[in-house]
């Protein structure tokens, strides 16, 4: 089929989503090298992908409210694309693509739509269940006559990002990364049971290290692990940028989190992951490429707090109840430490 000449994605948020679009991006990228990408993304997640080569980016400040989505219209004033992949369902992204032009509009399937996004769409991606978030985001090309058939991240790391890593983790000891806490509390596991995973990483020879943002609430966790440890580990919280982030995890084997952006940053850079999923279903937003060493407790949520099997609710559903990540055992995510560690031959 003939190339576009320009193809405009709106995928705003959140981190982990947004390094799900890049394979869409190098999907797109191949086949079309001519067409021009122009990805609306939001402020923070910006400094993750925006130095993306062949891409524009367009900053929404959702902060900011209807000054943002203002600002955003006003910098694709005057402009039409060809195509439209509207690839957000939140009311707010809906209504910021009502200020874009485009011939195709295309967006989510009915079942995987809401918030009025049938009103600012004209065309749907194959409805289907039992997807990965990032496979749903890759089929957004199907309608253009595209197929996703390789997954490819390949985000950029500056030189002074792994500088800076290098610095924190000297060496090539075995490294255990923890990134403690999700922005969805109800993710988030006990702090003592973290702690308790770290010593025993540490009593095996491992060097463990644990980030996270500069935000209150992530600095609290942060200190109630660090209260909980008999071997305090290097505490690099509030410490790095996403990009440093990245580096970080080019030098680590293992990374410890619950579903959270780092998590599937981790992914991106081929670290392997061990999520903690009870909250959420690890099939559908559990590390892309390889969810071996992740304990998942989902179906066993389900029918504690839902009276069901994973089987009988809806797909993507989130369980996020008081106690929830209670479900999860130390023994059991040491049990998978230990599995990949010998997998990696380190033990």
């Amino acid at each position: 089929m003939t190339a576009p000449s320009s193809i405009c994605l709106l995928r705003t948020s959140a981190i982990g989503d947004v390094t799900h679009v890049v394979p869409l991006v190098r999907t797109l990228q191949q086949a079309w090298p001519q067409t021009s990408l122009t990805w609306i993304v939001g402020k923070l997640e910006r400094r993750l992908v925006g130095d993306l080569p062949g891409v524009e980016f367009v900053t929404f400040d959702k902060a900011a409210g209807w000054t943002g989505m203002r600002s955003v219209h006003a910098a694709l004033r005057g402009r039409r694309f060809d195509a439209l992949l509207q690839m957000q369902v939140a009311l707010r992204s809906n209504l910021l693509s009502l200020g874009i032009k485009a011939d195709r509009r295309i967006g989510y399937d009915r079942a995987r739509a809401k918030d009025l996004h049938g009103l600012v769409i004209n065309e749907r991606i194959p409805a289907r269940s039992g997807e990965h978030v990032l496979d749903a985001i890759g089929s957004f090309c199907e309608p253009l006559g595209l197929k996703q058939t390789q997954v490819r991240w390949d985000i950029p790391v500056p030189d002074e990002a792994h500088t800076w890593a290098a610095e924190q983790l000297p060496g090539d000891a075995p490294t255990l990364l923890v990134s403690p806490t999700s922005s969805h509390a109800l993710r988030n596991w006990r702090p003592e049971r973290y702690a308790a995973v770290m010593d025993h990483a540490t009593a095996r020879g491992w060097r463990v290290a644990m980030v996270g943002g500069p935000s209150a609430f992530e600095r609290g966790m942060a200190d109630a692990v660090l209260a909980a440890c008999k071997s305090p580990p290097l505490d690099l919280t509030g410490k790095d940028t996403l990009k440093k982030l990245l580096a970080l995890l080019c030098r680590t084997q293992l990374l410890l989190t619950p579903d959270s952006g780092p998590m599937h940053m981790a992914n991106a850079v081929g670290t392997r992951v061990l999520g903690l999923h009870a909250a959420s279903n690890p099939d559908r937003s559990g590390p892309y490429s390889d969810r071996r060493w992740c304990v998942d407790k989902y179906d066993e949520a389900a029918r504690k707090f839902l009276g069901k099997p994973a089987s009988e609710i809806p797909w993507g559903s989130k369980i996020e109840k008081p106690g929830v990540m209670d479900l999860i055992g130390v023994d059991e995510v040491i049990e998978r430490y230990e599995a990949a560690a010998r997998d990696m031959r380190l033990f």
